[in-house]
């Protein structure tokens, strides 16, 4: 199975901008630039990686988890997962992705907190998206509602 995605980017790094366009179209002509990236901290300046690999994660975290509960008889009424992923200057010039936190809140009948807190972390170590981030530090806060 693969799935696609497309980055058209015109000009310099500072002073240039790109399109996002996604295999689904859920992303189609989205813009990013670097002052999304790297200066705009509300988003409104259009997307960015990490902000899709945080997407990305909770997604599947999430699903992971979902499937897990079910597995375990305790099918979730609502899972709400986020990830913040966290990037700044690299020791030896440029940028990296360090961290990538999930917070989770689940509404999961006839679940008790120690049972929810083994499966999330099983879903936060299996999840296909935490295995490809295997190269930074990947956090996990999860609760019941």
């Amino acid at each position: 199975m693969n799935r696609h995605a497309t980055a058209v980017w015109k000009g310099t790094l500072t002073e240039g901008s790109g399109t996002l366009d996604t295999q689904s179209g859920a992303l189609a002509k989205q813009p990013y630039s670097f002052k999304g990236r790297f200066q705009d901290e509300s988003g409104k300046s259009g997307t960015n990686p990490e902000e899709l690999i945080a997407a990305a994660h909770a997604g599947c975290f999430a699903m992971q988890l979902s499937h897990f509960l079910a597995e375990n008889g305790t099918p979730a009424s609502e899972l709400s997962a986020e990830a913040v992923v966290t990037y700044g200057p690299a020791a030896g010039g440029g940028f990296e992705i360090t961290e990538s936190a999930l917070k989770l809140t689940g509404k999961v009948p006839g679940i008790d907190a120690a049972k929810f807190k083994e499966l999330a972390d099983k879903a936060k170590a299996g999840c296909p998206v935490s295995k490809a981030l295997g190269a930074i530090k990947v956090t996990l806060d999860a609760k019941l509602a």
